[in-house]
């Protein structure tokens, strides 16, 4: 495997898990925050939806160029 393509995968896949990883300390922080889910809260997991979803695409993209 080349080792650009490896680097890529690898710094793919950091960076998909990091973003999960804050999406959920925050949402964890503002329902400690809120002390429970209300209106507010539940829009800000809506908002951080994105980030989770943009981690997830990274992992799986460094997932497959590991194979490459």
């Amino acid at each position: 495997m080349p080792e650009a393509i490896y680097t890529l995968a690898l710094t793919s896949e950091f960076i998909g898990t990091l973003l999960i990883g804050i999406a959920v300390l925050r949402v964890h922080m503002r329902v400690r925050k809120e002390h429970g889910i209300d209106d507010r809260v539940l829009k800000a997991i809506k908002r951080e939806q994105w980030l989770t979803k943009l981690g997830l695409l990274l992992i799986i993209i460094g997932f497959i160029l590991s194979f490459v």
